[in-house]
């Protein structure tokens, strides 16, 4: 998969420095997938929402913190649109972000 907006994940690890590796290994792990379904999306990552839209929901660092994605199946492509704490979260319509 190719990720797009990676500067929204560092620019969060900075803010929330225990962030980083986690933010990371799911960078690593998901840039080699290969997700054409929101099943394969899930099969991977048993605790990510699908969402409306396209979105997927992912727990960072034990759900400590929450990562929204737009997933392009077609295309191959994941855009982040949101990364932050479950208060930011709260804040969101994760179906527009």
């Amino acid at each position: 998969m190719r990720i797009i907006a990676k500067r929204a994940l560092r620019e969060f690890w900075e803010r929330q420095r225990d962030a980083e590796e986690p933010l990371l290994a799911w960078y690593r792990e998901v840039e080699h997938e290969d997700w054409d379904t929101p099943a394969k999306v899930k099969e991977k990552y048993r605790s990510a929402s699908i969402v409306a839209n396209n979105r997927v929901v992912f727990n960072i660092k034990g759900n400590s913190y929450r990562l929204v994605v737009k997933v392009n199946y077609t295309a191959r492509i994941v855009l982040t649109r949101f990364v932050g704490t479950h208060a930011e979260y709260d804040r969101i319509d994760v179906k527009e972000v």
